[in-house]
This record gives structure tokens, sequence and C-alpha cells, in this order.
């Protein structure tokens, strides 16, 4: 009998598809990604604030970044290569005050605030009755608004850039409802030159329905009805919370698809935001050209020139007044 060969498997590489996690499918442009990190030693409440914003970017960043001492802005930068990571987050602390830096890797800009003040998220829970966090709030990333940025000046187009751009665009056409449950708005106040910045949650309510009614609907318990004499009672009895009684028809949305068991298409519905935190008002102070180095851009207190010309020139004032002080006490001599 002839002998059987035993015929060699051929191995095939399985054709993995490409990762399409780095660009968004209705855009196509790279989605956006961060790194929020310290520079130098925090105290505890500025941990906790850098913990917070690392969820405020969630999910396009790195909840549990592992950072050292002896890490430097380079070993960040060659990691952020390989992970598409485009922007940092950098806070720091001085004696006079915390800072945040916000960079586009790997070339810059950057631009520099002095955090005036905060509150953490847990600071903003606990002064809330019914604070409100759901499991997949923070499934997808926050829209973006801007307000009191058009004034046309250079650094403040600069600023609207960067935190256009540090979150994922979106196609209104297209964007699915359940997909927009956070809101990040960034207001800025020209007369103070500072920038209110806030982190809220939303959710929608059916216009007319009570707050009784609606929480049956949502939780799937059945109501205890021992206490009512006809289930009619249960339906008409007041269930508006302090939420509820003064609706704004300026908050008013008719939905075009159905949006849980509540909210269905067609129907009105009010959005209501809930402050989740972190909460911060900020202070531009400078943007310089490249990745925290460079030529400075903008500075909130001139350049070194323009401030050494200030300088000179009050110190010239100051001359000409005792001048003017020494001649007008001269000529009242004169006059005695």
């Amino acid at each position: 009998m002839a002998r059987v060969r035993n015929k060699k498997k051929m191995f095939v590489r399985p054709i993995v598809a490409k990762n399409q996690n780095n660009v968004n499918h209705i855009t196509g442009d790279k989605v956006p990604k961060s790194f929020v990190f310290a520079r130098g030693k925090l105290p505890a409440v500025l941990r906790q604030l850098q913990m917070d914003l690392r969820k405020l970017m969630l999910p396009y960043t790195a909840l549990n970044l592992k950072e050292k001492k002896r890490n430097s802005l380079k070993d960040f930068l060659n990691v952020a290569g390989p992970m598409g990571v485009t922007h940092f987050l950098i806070l720091s602390k001085t004696e006079s005050a915390p800072y945040l830096r916000v960079a586009r890797t790997p070339q810059g800009p950057t631009l520099t605030f002095k955090i005036k003040e905060y509150s953490t998220a847990s600071d903003i829970v606990q002064s809330q009755l019914r604070p409100r966090c759901p499991q997949d709030l923070f499934k997808n990333p926050p829209l973006i608004v801007l307000s009191g940025f058009g004034s046309g000046e250079q650094h403040l187009k600069l600023t609207t850039i960067m935190f256009q751009n540090i979150f994922p665009s979106i196609d209104i056409n297209t964007v699915k409802l359940p997909s927009c449950q956070r809101i990040v708005l960034l207001n800025y106040d020209k007369e103070t030159k500072l920038i209110e910045f806030r982190h809220y949650s939303i959710r929608l309510q059916p216009v007319g329905v009570s707050r009784r009614i609606r929480k049956f609907v949502q939780s799937h318990q059945v109501p205890d009805l021992r206490s009512l004499q006809d289930v009619s009672d249960f339906i008409t009895k007041a269930g508006y919370g302090s939420e509820s009684e003064a609706d704004d028809e300026a908050a008013h949305v008719t939905l075009s698809s159905d949006l849980g068991r509540v909210n269905k298409a067609s129907s009105k519905s009010a959005v209501r935001l809930q402050e989740i935190g972190p909460r911060m008002t900020l202070q531009l102070i400078k943007i310089e050209e490249g990745l925290c180095s460079g030529s400075v851009i903008f500075n909130e207190y001139g350049t070194v020139s323009e401030q050494k010309n200030q300088k000179e020139e009050n110190q010239n004032s100051e001359e000409e007044d005792e001048e003017e002080n020494q001649d007008g006490d001269e000529n009242m001599e004169e006059n005695d």
C-alpha cells in the first residue's frame, strides 16, 4: 500500500478589521482623546478635581492614568502618539493659586488658565436635594456650548477653537438623542474677563405629566393604593415637584424619536439641566505657540517689554507728581 503523506495545513492569518474607535463614523474626523495629569505635588482637593476632570472627559480619556514624579512632559508625549491622544489637561499648584493648562499635542498651542474658584463634583452633589447620576451617564462624550466668546479678539478665537476641538464633533441631523446626556457650558464675561466652567447632565421630562405618574412608568413597580379610595386619586393627586412647577416654554422641545418609556416621538418634553460638577471659574493668563513652550501669543499682563514700559511710565508719572508737589511747596513759601 502506498503511504499517505500528511499534508501540512496552511495557516491563514484572519483578517482583522481596523479599529474605528479613533475615527468619528459620522464626520470622518479623528476623535479627540485626552490625558489629564498633574505637574508637581497637588493637595488632596486638587487631586479630586483632577479625577473629576477625567470623568468629565470620558469616554475618550485615560481614567486610571498612572503618573510618577519622575515622569516628564516628554514621557507623556511619547505615549500620546501611539494612543492617539490629541490634548493634554495639566493641573499645577503654586503658592498663589492653582492653574490649568490645556494643550494640543504634539506641537501646541498651550492655553494657561488661572483657577480663581472651583468646586469638586462631590461638593455639587452634597448641595443638592436629589442628586442624579445614572450608570450610563459617562458612556458618551458631552456636548460643548460656548457663550460670550464672539468679540473677535484673537485670544478668544483661539480659546474657542481649542475647546471646540477637545470634544468630538456631532452632526445634528444624524445624532441619536440617547447619546446626548451631558453638556459642558463655558460662559465668558467681558467685564471681569473670567470664564465660568459648568458641567450638567441632561434629561427630558414630558410636559403635563405629573411626577407621580412619571415615576410609576419609569420604576416598573406596583404603587401602594391602600390609603386611596379610588385609582383616580392616584392620578389626580398633586405630584409635581419643584422642578416641574414652573415650566418654561423656551425649554420645551418636540422629540423626533422615542426616548425611554416616557418621552415619545412627536410629543413635547421639557429639557432639564442638573449640575454634576466640577465647577470652575477660570482666567486666561497666557497662550503659548508650542507645547508648554515657545513664543507667547497672548499674555494677560502684557509682554516683558510692555511691562517694562508700563513700569517706566509709572515711575515717570510719579517723578512728575513729586516735582509738581515740590514746585507747589516752593510757591507757597514765596507767597509767605
